[in-house]
């Protein structure tokens, strides 16, 4: 069964992407979530003119892809959190701090696009991170957790 994605589904593809799948994974979950809707003749056609107009306007994404890839690489970022007896924290640091701390800097990333290397992150210290800035733009970058 063919489906044209509407959004990114990790392992699978990326927004309008024609792409190949069980003919029940497309059914009862992708076109239901709206993940994705069917490849018929119509929506090839229509998918075909979509992309031949964002065409032009790719190679602009993907540069300002690269720079912010480039400005995130250079940031050093710190995660200030509660911390209790032999630098253990109160709960965990995951994306949703992450991003903030980025927001912070000044770079806006949207926290689905973010993956921790060493997730749960439940002590101080220096961790490494990556970010899913386009589909042929992933930056790593360090980052620090510090307590209050």
């Amino acid at each position: 069964m063919e489906v044209i994605l509407k959004k990114n589904v990790d392992n699978l593809g990326y927004a309008n992407e024609l792409v190949t799948v069980k003919p029940g994974y497309g059914r009862n979950f992708l076109i239901p979530q709206g993940y994705a809707v069917l490849a018929t003749a119509s929506a090839k056609k229509a998918h075909a003119e979509i992309m031949k107009q964002k065409s032009h306007k790719e190679s602009k994404v993907l540069a300002e892809a690269e720079e912010l890839g480039k400005k995130l690489e250079a940031t050093s970022v710190k995660i200030v959190t509660k911390v209790g007896e032999k630098g253990k924290i109160f709960g965990s640091v995951n994306t949703v701090q992450l991003s903030e701390a980025l927001k912070a800097e000044g770079i806006e990333i949207d926290r689905k696009s973010l993956k921790i290397k060493d997730e749960p992150i439940r002590e101080i210290g220096e961790y490494e991170a990556s970010a899913n800035l386009h589909k042929d733009v992933q930056a790593n970058f360090k980052f620090e957790v510090v307590g209050e």
